[in-house]
């Protein structure tokens, strides 16, 4: 049985309950939310965590990538990776490693996540075939559908499988052309295996047998898009449309089997094009959960991408994306360090929260509220507490001349709240 499964008999399970709690919603309606498949709670039965759900009405959930390449991979590091960014306020952490002990990495990381972990299994499969036989151009879709299932039986809650990638629709991006091409890692396995196969997309012709394999173990299929713009002169050209198209009809084929299905989403994309992205996704979709890579709003800020990433993600969330991948300040550059991971979750974090203010998702606007009470207080550690980096906001403070103070150092003793004892005693609306 599947979460979904479930929720279409009008059973409410202890999942849907506690993500009602999370959520301050009562468990009906997120049960309603997960058979109409407008929310998903991702949560392999091999995993045991306390879950979260991703969707509609629901707090705007955050990312973030971790995991090894071939050129540097240090577990350790990936584990302390995994800490800071669950102790940033990460819902969820994906292993895209391809450097090292695969299933090590994968496992530890699971055995230690206390958040939904997801992968994208062609990876290992890519690596693991290379390694072993070279070429893997020549691996053949039981190889692939292997690694799935090994993936999913170790308890991994959401898997990209980019479906969607098609012989019709990578003619069409090479027919368009394109600045950025495909750069998708999965996209660019796929297109490659395929041309030189003169095959379609395995994990679209054996649609069903993916199916199999995520209601077996109420795997999260999360559909890829491998052909998403990675340079914002090619946001929303008819390649990446075509792609959308269809992953909605493959979302519908999910949702009867009773697998749970999200949309994975651009990529590079103009801000006066993210709304309408979203909007499409929603219509095609059937108003499955949509999770967005930033989108990124500009293509020359490397260093700053978290930046352009959140920018993107606050206006996606706005129109009624659900769940946004972090980007660090190491995009494009280099794997990120722990320090950077932090960076990309407080970031996305911050556009989620801003979109869930707009989106009148429950407590969200409390939260503002009540520091804004703490404010005109000069309440400082109710401040810190409410704040989104508590340990930043500290020791900011900390470091200033006017720490034993009760004002800061921007107005010191000019302070306007100071100045002005009434605001202080001034009702605040609620």
């Amino acid at each position: 049985m599947t979460q979904l499964t479930e929720a279409k008999k009008g059973v409410v399970t202890k999942q849907m309950e506690l993500v009602a709690r999370d959520e301050g919603l009562s468990p009906e309606e997120v049960a309603k939310g997960v058979a109409e498949g407008v929310i998903v709670i991702p949560k392999n039965i091999n995993h045991n965590f306390p879950p979260r759900g991703i969707g509609k009405g629901l707090r705007t959930k955050v990312n973030a990538n971790i995991g090894t390449s071939a050129e540097h991979h240090d577990l350790r590091e990936e584990l302390t990776k995994l800490e800071v960014a669950v102790e940033a306020g990460a819902d969820s952490v994906m292993d895209l490693s391809t450097g090292g002990d695969l299933d090590k990495i994968r496992r530890e990381i699971l055995n230690r996540s206390p958040v939904m972990v997801g992968t994208v299994p062609i990876y290992q499969a890519v690596v693991e075939y290379s390694e072993r036989n070279g070429d893997f151009r020549n691996m053949d879709e039981d190889f692939l559908f292997s690694i799935i299932e090994r993936q999913a039986k170790d308890g991994v809650d959401f898997v990209t499988v980019h479906c969607g990638v098609t012989r019709k629709a990578v003619e069409l991006l090479e027919k368009e052309g394109r600045v950025g091409g495909i750069v998708s890692r999965g996209g660019a396995f796929l297109a490659s295996w395929m041309e030189y196969n003169d095959k379609e997309n395995p994990l679209y012709t054996q649609f069903d047998r993916l199916l199999e394999i995520a209601k077996k173990y109420d795997v999260t299929l999360s559909l890829g898009d491998g052909l998403r713009p990675g340079a914002i002169a090619d946001a929303s050209d008819k390649a990446q449309f075509m792609e959308l198209i269809t992953l909605g009809e493959l979302a519908d084929l999910a949702r009867k089997e009773g697998v749970q299905v999200m949309i994975e989403g651009p990529g590079h994309v103009p801000l006066d094009q993210i709304e309408a992205n979203v909007r499409m996704e929603k219509e095609l979709c059937n108003g499955a959960p949509f999770y967005v890579l930033g989108p990124l709003t500009t293509d020359i800020a490397p260093g700053y991408d978290h930046i352009t990433g959140a920018i993107g993600g606050a206006i996606a969330a706005a129109a009624g994306a659900d769940f946004l991948c972090y980007v660090t300040p190491a995009e494009h550059l280099r794997l990120p360090n722990p320090s950077e991971v932090r960076m990309g979750v407080i970031a996305a974090r911050i556009a989620a929260h801003s979109a869930d203010i707009v989106k009148g998702v429950p407590r969200a606007q409390e939260r503002d509220q009540m520091m804004s009470e703490k404010r005109r207080e000069l309440d400082w550690e109710g401040m810190y507490q409410l704040a989104l980096d508590p340990d930043l906001a500290r020791r900011m403070r900390k470091e200033s001349e006017a720490y034993m103070k009760e004002y800061c150092t921007m107005c010191g003793k000019y302070c306007s709240i100071r100045l002005n004892p009434k605001v202080k005693k001034l009702e605040v609306k609620k």
